[in-house]
């Protein structure tokens, strides 16, 4: 098992990206630690991991506030002693122009989707350069690089999660961290499919094709 040993913590870890990375860690003999508003269905992501004999804890947690964060890594601590590695999964889709996005989506949109990425880091790197180095994977978005009409607030806060990752692994790699952004494209979850169900409210499966 090629992270035996090793400790990962994962935001919006209930379901899509998070949830299935989550469960790939555990597969692979990481201790994992689980967070997301979504508390049935990150428990049920926590319990997948723990019967298929791996090790796994959920901590319910808002990722775009810092005392949840900070909580989050305090959990992981307590359970596991530390951390080597993070994903920064957690996010939300919101569709608008600049004109017609309100201010309450655009502060959201990049609260959960940037702040909480920040966030993560934030509490995360230092329990990595205890331990000698460690590695981030932070979840954007093809939106980040490429955009389409009416993402103005999540293109935004995919292309700042880029960015930001960008200055991370400058700023890391003298503590052996690594850090990357990985940028998909469409994947089927169920953001995607609630996305499917606003733009296609008669056929939402004609909108996965």
């Amino acid at each position: 098992m090629r992270f035996e040993g090793k400790v990962a913590l994962v935001t919006g870890a209930a379901t899509g990206i998070g949830g299935a990375t989550a469960i790939a860690f555990g597969a692979e003999g990481a201790s994992v630690v689980l967070s997301d508003v979504n508390q049935p269905a990150l428990e049920e992501r926590a319990r997948e991991i723990q019967s298929a004999g791996g090790r796994a804890v959920a901590v319910v947690a808002d990722a775009s506030k810092a005392a949840d964060a900070q909580r989050t890594v305090k959990d992981a601590l307590a359970a596991f002693g530390g951390i080597d590695y993070l994903v920064a999964s957690a996010g939300i889709q919101t569709y608008g122009t600049a004109v017609d996005t309100d201010e309450d989506t655009w502060d959201r949109t990049l609260a959960v989707n940037a702040k909480g990425v920040y966030l993560a880091a934030k509490y995360c790197i230092p329990e990595m350069v205890k331990r000698g180095g460690g590695a981030i994977v932070n979840v954007a978005s093809v939106q980040g690089l490429f955009s389409q009409p009416n993402v103005a607030a999540y293109s935004a806060s995919k292309g700042a999660v880029i960015a930001m990752t960008r200055t991370m692994a400058i700023d890391h790699a003298g503590d052996n961290i690594r850090a990357n952004s990985l940028c998909p494209g469409s994947v089927d979850t169920p953001m995607l499919r609630a996305s499917a169900e606003i733009f296609s409210p008669d056929d939402p499966n004609s909108a996965l094709k």
